[in-house]
């Protein structure tokens, strides 16, 4: 069995005398106690050594991502004669078994047969002292926290903060000297800023047009469609705009020139922008956007430390102020922060906007990790994560949803709530309503029963005696009574719709009785007086004028 080593002056290879002894690893140890007991065990076989830095850097970074330099690769191809090879690292043994076709071993006991061999290695190399390995130890090291520095992703992305900074002052900067062209310009021709509406493009017809009399011989197909071109021809006609010395118009052509050149440097920052963050953030790309994500990672200084927030953090994030504002007034707290410019936030309902940013967070700081850690450079994490927001998005919304991504079974369909309708079928559970002419209660009095009250009313006109009116009432709501009550045997649904319109029947009724009992009554009163009349008058004629001056006096005390 062969041992390989890597030392920063090259590459050695051992040769391991007494395998028996590596089946007790705990005793392994001992026996690098001393250089004589260490050479019993194993012997210097090759060295490869380093000609440069940069060769051993290279060779360095090669073992640090498991795989074979060229110069290793070559060594072993010279030393390694159908020899097992021990190996510190397995990524690196099976990358030298697929290549070179030699069995390589990563145990316990290999493991500690490199520490035993590293603390003898100046022992065991010949001309290797530790003065000399000390030097070469720290040089190198040097060198590969510089590469790495340089390639890390940590700063990598101090690139897209960069990036993300400048294209935001490029947009303030751009707005700013367009809407100085349109001022300058609306002096000359004031009516070109309604009808083109577009920056870049008001720029470009004014740079081209100059003075607004050239309008008419110029042709703006290249910049304005035909009908915009029409009306900007016409509209120079007959503008109401001063003229401009040709001095202004040069200046402000330039100005012009100013404007569209930084629209084009834009342009290419943002292709710059987009290619960057899909190398160094794929997933968190796909999820909310070339912008949005460049703002995030930013906002958080770096990937790395946007990746060790949670996801209630990168909700909030861009609006710190409000959140602190609303912890110290005791008002709710917001929603969503530089989220809100994702476009899946955009999507949702005004009522859903705080639901949908919640979701997307959690989702985003999954992709974010994923990026920063994670050893995949492709963006299906953040396309699945993103294929599911849009399913939770459509059942917020109460839309159809069908089978959600990652979920093995479908989802029913979101109905809207009807309480007359059946579960299973289309029917209702209720019928619909009809008139129902037996819970008429009027029109339950029979033709005999009519004819009985006229034959009972005629005696009762003929002799009103005043203990045949209270039977005549006792009978009367006897009457009433049976003539508004309801039949048993009718069903369930005609009590409920006709017993409404009984009760008001029943009050008619009793009214009506009232009435005509009040009626009688007075009648009857009436000619109680006029027998009084006639009895006192009878009696008058008989009795003295005296007697009845003495009558009126008693009457009169009465009353």
């Amino acid at each position: 069995m062969l041992l390989l080593f890597e030392t920063p002056a090259g590459f050695a290879l051992f040769k391991v005398l007494d395998e028996g002894k590596l089946s007790k690893v705990e005793d392994l140890g001992k026996e690098f106690s001393s250089p004589d007991s260490a050479r019993k065990v194993v012997k210097l076989k090759a060295f490869s050594k380093f000609e440069n830095t940069s060769e051993a850097l290279e060779a360095a970074t090669k073992i640090i991502e498991s795989s074979t330099s060229k110069g290793l690769r070559k060594f072993l191809r010279a030393n390694c004669d159908g020899e097992m090879l021990a190996v510190a690292d397995s990524k690196l043994g099976n990358a030298i078994k697929d290549k070179l076709k030699i069995e390589c071993v990563h145990n316990n006991a290999v493991m500690e047969l490199m520490r035993g061999v590293r603390s003898q290695l100046t022992e065991l190399i010949a001309g290797l002292a530790t003065q000399d390995l000390a030097p070469m130890s720290l040089g190198l090291s040097h060198s590969l926290s510089r590469y790495k520095l340089k390639f890390s992703p940590d700063k990598v992305d101090t690139m897209i903060i960069q990036a993300i900074g400048l294209l935001d002052d490029l947009d303030k900067e751009l707005n700013t000297y367009a809407m100085r062209v349109r001022e300058w310009y609306g002096w000359h021709f004031p009516e070109l800023a309604k009808i083109v509406q577009d920056n870049i493009l008001y720029a470009k017809s004014v740079k081209l047009m100059s003075s607004r009399d050239n309008a008419a011989k110029l042709d703006f197909s290249e910049i304005l469609p035909e009908e915009v071109e029409a009306e900007l021809k016409e509209a120079a006609v007959i503008s109401m705009g001063s003229d401009v010395s040709d001095v202004d118009l040069m200046n402000i052509k330039e100005l012009c020139d100013q404007v569209l050149s930084l629209a084009e440097y834009r342009a290419q920052l943002y292709d710059y922008l987009k290619n960057r963050m899909n190398t160094i953030a794929p997933n968190l790309t796909a999820l909310v956007g070339e912008l949005v994500g460049a703002r995030l990672i930013a906002h958080g200084g770096s990937l790395l430390n946007l990746a060790k927030q949670p996801g209630s953090t990168v909700q909030i994030l861009g609006a710190e102020k409000a959140l602190f504002r609303a912890l110290k007034t005791k008002h709710a707290t917001p929603k969503y922060g530089l989220l809100y410019h994702a476009s899946l936030v955009g999507q949702a309902p005004p009522k859903m906007k705080g639901k949908m940013s919640r979701s997307l967070a959690a989702k985003a700081a999954l992709t974010i990790r994923y990026d920063a850690l994670g050893d995949a450079q492709d963006d299906s994490m953040g396309l699945e994560n993103r294929l599911k927001l849009e399913a939770r998005l459509r059942n917020l919304e109460g839309k159809e949803l069908g089978r959600s991504a990652g979920s093995a079974k479908g989802k029913p369909k979101i109905e809207a709530y009807d309480k007359d309708r059946k579960k299973g079928a289309g029917g209702l559970i209720t019928p619909a309503k009809t008139y129902n002419p037996s819970a008429d209660a009027v029109l339950g009095q029979t033709p005999n029963s009519t004819a009985r009250n006229v034959e009972e009313e005629e005696p009762a006109k003929e002799a009103p005696v005043p203990g045949e009116d209270k039977k005549e009432k006792k009978k009367k709501k006897k009457r009433s009574e049976e003539v508004t009550a309801v039949p048993s045997d009718r069903n369930e649904a005609a009590e409920q719709d006709g017993e409404g319109e009984a009760k008001k029947e029943k009050k008619k009724k009793k009214k009506h009785l009232a009435e005509s009992d009040g009626v009688q009554n007075d009648d009857e009163g009436g000619k109680k007086k006029k027998k009084r009349k006639h009895a006192e008058a009878e009696q008058d004629d008989e009795e003295t004028p005296g007697k009845k001056k003495e009558k009126k006096k008693k009457k009169k005390t009465e009353d």
